[in-house]
């Protein structure tokens, strides 16, 4: 019997120090090894917001590594091959990206960025709410049965909800 497939996915946004942060740590913690998640941004931050490693630390992930990474990281050929390549903001969105490795399936899915309002705690919920939601359809779908362009399709349309 297969083993079950691990699929890569890569959250971007331009800083990287909260959304694609929070994306990444709420996949790989849902994810259960179905997935590998990744976060990094076109012009990576000093630091990762406070509010947001708060809210991966409640998961019970280990803070002290976190780090903002440039995108360029995983841009290389020795770069982990990627599935899914999902923008989480919309500057992100617009930047010219690097060409990915393995043609992955690219969505946007916006959501507004909390770190304009570092010390507002309800923006980084709402953000994590509706990074969550995303993650939990992203999680329901057959993607082992679903091809390359039935994949970007799903995720593009769940960039659309919540």
């Amino acid at each position: 019997m297969n083993e079950p497939r691990t699929f890569n996915a890569l959250f971007l946004c331009t800083g990287n120090s909260a959304r694609s942060q929070m994306a990444e740590a709420l996949l790989n913690h849902y994810g259960k090894g179905r997935f590998r998640a990744y976060s990094a941004g076109s012009h990576p931050s000093a630091t990762v917001q406070p509010l947001a490693a708060q809210f991966i630390g409640e998961l019970g992930q280990d803070t002290s590594t976190l780090q903002p990474k440039s995108w360029d990281t995983f841009a290389g050929a020795d770069a982990p091959k990627m599935d899914f390549i999902i923008t989480v903001c919309d500057n992100a969105a617009g930047d010219t990206c690097p060409v990915w490795v393995g043609h992955p399936a690219l969505a946007h899915w916006g959501v507004p960025d909390p770190a304009l309002k570092p010390d507002d705690p309800k923006g980084f919920k709402d953000a994590w709410l509706t990074l969550r939601r995303r993650i939990e359809l992203l999680l329901a779908l057959p993607l082992e049965k679903l091809d390359h362009l039935a994949r970007e399709q799903e995720l593009r349309l769940i960039g659309k909800e919540v």
